[in-house]
């Protein structure tokens, strides 16, 4: 077991690492200068060469990687460029927050809603039922979220007015307010998930219905709710954990452009204001926990199979 720990670790540290070298040289290779937004359009070459040499920009690129690397694995992230501000508090306790209550919410409504709609259409398949939940399910996915995101605010936030469309409010520091607030930008965010978990329920219970130890339970008289719910889910549990895992990462990647339509403060936005800003240092920051979030959420997920599944538990 500690054998199979270490390598998981082994194997987390050489992805991250990966991440890290294609991205910084990824982000050296984007057009635009730093230096040049730091001291406006007004400057001299001195004064250019001399914040060029501060900063370590005129150093080879796998030096100024190496000295990066160093100093993020020290917990050094370095500064803003343009609000002097931490990186590390900017990102992990100012940031991340947000992006993580987004995604949360927006995984806890995928799942209320896309598993019951998924269970309803396959017991009750080709039935007008089924009909209406693969609707759903290709609506939700057919959508791309920055024009959901947009149709929400429209009618919901500005023609009705019931939810607000711009701004954010910590769930930690107004519980109900926080809600109302990311009511639209967590609904745009999981309304994709919605459809895929609706039609991965429907796929799966349709198969497991067939099997024996489902009919044998019907012949014990059984109620209809704990066939389903309780014989039924628990084997259909195994590849849903599998597909929420897995996209765990798309929908971090969606809360981007759901964050800027909303104008929310989390990751994606500050890695798109840093971008706008040639702030790559910040960008790398983002990356970096983007990447960690999804190594560790697979991470998670090869474990929970030990308790979804018995037979895959060590002895």
């Amino acid at each position: 077991m500690f054998q199979a720990a270490s390598a998981k670790l082994a194997q987390t540290l050489l992805v991250l690492l990966f991440v890290s070298a294609a991205s910084f040289a990824f982000l050296k290779l984007a057009p635009g200068d730093p230096v040049s937004i730091m001291l406006g359009s007004d400057y001299s070459k001195s004064s250019y060469d001399q914040l060029t040499h501060a900063l370590g920009l005129d150093q080879p690129v796998v030096f100024q990687y190496g000295n990066w690397l160093a100093d993020f694995v020290r917990g050094n992230w370095g500064t803003s460029y343009i609000t002097s501000q931490d990186i590390f508090e900017l990102a992990v306790l100012q940031a991340l927050p947000v992006t993580l209550t987004l995604a949360a919410l927006s995984l806890l409504i995928a799942l209320v809603i896309g598993i019951p709609t998924g269970v309803l259409a396959a017991l009750y398949r080709n039935s007008w039922a089924d009909v209406l939940a693969t609707t759903l399910a290709i609506g939700g996915n057919a959508f791309p979220s920055f024009y959901l995101g947009i149709l929400l605010i429209w009618l919901f936030g500005v023609d009705l007015g019931w939810f607000p469309v711009l701004g954010f409010v910590a769930p930690w520091e107004d519980f109900w307010q926080g809600l109302w607030h990311l009511t639209l930008p967590a609904f745009t965010l999981g309304a994709w998930y919605i459809g895929l978990i609706a039609r991965i329920t429907r796929s799966s219970l349709l198969e497991v219905m067939g099997q024996p130890y489902i009919l044998a339970a019907k012949a014990r008289g059984e109620p209809a709710w704990r066939v389903v719910w309780v014989h039924g889910m628990r084997n259909v549990l195994m590849p849903l954990v599998t597909v929420i895992g897995l996209q765990l990462g798309g929908m971090l990647r969606g809360a981007v452009m759901t964050e800027v339509v909303f104008a929310l403060p989390g990751l994606g936005m500050m890695v798109t204001t840093a971008v706008l800003n040639r702030e790559y240092i910040v960008v790398q920051a983002g990356i970096m926990i983007t990447g960690l979030l999804f190594v560790a959420v697979n991470l998670a997920v090869d474990q929970t199979y030990q308790f979804l599944d018995p037979r895959l538990r060590r002895r």
